[in-house]
């Protein structure tokens, strides 16, 4: 056999495998109808991983949405849980960007080799072309999100390093781009959001200067209990949503449906959605936007924003 095919018939199989490492089971038909569409957390369906993107130790989770549920380059929700002295190996994506979001505890994030505790609920944002890393150096599971953008629809990609950041040296200041949740109100840039009822809180975490692709912005939206948002309808942007905490409802379109903390709710463009609380606890929402056009983002972003910034309701 000539060396040209050996190393084919070596390196192929080892691609296959790589790629797959974070891509969760075969897509399913999208769902239609509202409550079909809406995913929820089972720990028991969380499928036990070694060595992702040649990491250390074992992380758990399962594939929330796929990219057929999405009309956007959204392309995947994950979420699962990081066992102690595990995590997910420095790898590069050139075709997409994601972002890896722990819901508690603590944990050490890494990126272009730099390396920083992050204290949860927070989470870092990785553009295309830059390697990323996440290590749970604690004694406990770490609760993990991961959300990712494609720049070509369908389109996934990584590059392992090998390197399981074991032993890292520590920056205590970030230096890479974080973002941290909290309950303070509107905050920088805010969001299309405007109550019905009561008092919305929706903060903006990341603006869509921090991205390359279509993806345009992470928001917080926090609902107190009784409190409810106006019927909004984005015509060029698609949004995901991920419970965070509490319990309420969706309107979209015609349809409700029931959702509680660990739910993932894709939004399809220029769909009409509003949210009531309906508990007694804060009602939170993690808010991905993402473009139908990535040349046109800003355009559509500036068009966007006169729709109101949060508030109080009736």
């Amino acid at each position: 056999m000539k060396l040209h095919a050996v190393i084919a018939a070596i390196a192929l199989p080892m691609f296959v495998l790589s790629g797959s490492a974070q891509q969760g089971p075969p897509a399913a038909p999208a769902a239609t109808g509202l409550a079909q569409r809406i995913v929820h957390t089972e720990p028991s369906r969380f499928r036990a991983n070694k060595s992702v993107h040649g990491g250390a130790g074992t992380l758990e989770f399962m594939a929330l949405l796929n990219s057929n549920a999405f009309d956007t380059n959204m392309h995947f929700v994950h979420r699962g849980a990081i066992q102690p002295k595990s995590g997910i190996g420095a790898h590069f994506h050139n075709q997409c960007e994601e972002m890896f979001v722990i819901l508690d505890g603590e944990a050490q994030f890494t990126i272009d080799g730099r390396t920083s505790v992050l204290k949860g609920p927070a989470g870092a944002p990785v553009r295309m072309g830059r390697s990323h890393a996440i290590y749970n150096h604690t004694d406990k599971p770490v609760q993990w999100l991961n959300l990712n953008v494609t720049a070509r629809k369908g389109v996934y990609d990584n590059f392992d390093l090998g390197d399981t950041r074991e032993g890292a040296p520590l920056d205590p200041i970030p230096q890479f781009i974080t973002m941290r949740f909290g309950q303070g109100g509107p905050g920088r840039g805010g969001g299309p959001v405007t109550a019905a009822r009561g008092t919305v809180q929706n903060r903006r975490l990341l603006d869509p200067s921090v991205f390359l692709t279509a993806w345009a912005y992470v928001d917080h939206l926090v609902l107190p209990a009784g409190a409810a948002t106006a019927p909004q309808t984005l015509a060029d942007i698609g949004e995901t949503f991920y419970v965070m905490s509490g319990e309420g409802k969706i309107t979209a379109g015609t349809e409700s449906a029931v959702i509680k903390a660990g739910d993932a709710i894709p939004v399809k463009l220029a769909e009409t959605k509003s949210f009531e609380n309906t508990g007694a606890a804060p009602l939170e929402l993690l808010v991905v936007g993402v473009v139908r056009d990535a040349t046109r983002k800003f355009e559509i972003m500036a068009a966007a924003a006169p729709a109101g910034r949060g508030g109080r309701g009736n």
